[in-house]
């Protein structure tokens, strides 16, 4: 994290973590998550040298969120202390990969030129940032099953027509295609 950034400030209007997500909806997914807890490995490293490790691995599932500093956003510069992306090296290592990935960022001219670069596909999904701006955010995948898939489970999750809608989250582990 960023100097002065916190794992939880006050939130918005005060109201802590319900200010940006659904409290019943992140307990479901934190117990999803716990009881798929010996399929999952998290490792605490630099993303360059530990994905090459496992590009060749047909199983192997990546979602990829760097920080979103690509076309000169910066957003990731202001949130995260190590926010310096090679986005090119990052696009041309997955290109590589012989399982599914996902990739987030943001919607910037750049990222699409990478992508198409590398035969990457991409979805824009709709947005709101913590000022409720509504901004379109990238999917990106280099098969559209990805997309199917993500599809299939965000129609089990759709939160409550009053709320504002959630950022995309998908349980883990990520579904085999």
């Amino acid at each position: 994290m960023a100097p002065g950034a916190s794992l939880m400030k006050a939130g918005e209007n005060g109201r802590g973590i319900a200010s940006r997500w659904y409290p019943q909806t992140l307990a479901k997914r934190i117990r999803a998550i716990y009881e798929n807890r010996h399929r999952i490995t998290f490792i605490a490293a630099d993303a360059f040298e530990i994905i090459p490790d496992f590009l060749q691995e047909a199983d192997a599932v990546f979602f990829i969120d760097p920080p979103y500093t690509a076309g000169g956003k910066r957003a990731g510069a202001r949130l995260y202390a190590y926010n310096e992306v090679d986005h090119e090296a990052l696009f041309a290592m997955m290109a590589s990969a012989r399982g599914e990935f996902l990739m987030t960022y943001d919607e910037a001219p750049e990222v699409e030129e990478l992508a198409a670069r590398h035969g990457f596909l991409i979805r824009k999904i709709p947005m709101k940032n913590t000022h409720h701006a509504k901004l379109q955010e990238f999917l990106i995948s280099p098969s559209p099953g990805t997309f199917s898939a993500i599809s299939s489970l965000s129609a089990v999750q759709t939160p409550p027509k009053k709320r504002e809608p959630l950022p995309l989250a998908l349980p883990l582990p990520f579904p085999k295609l």
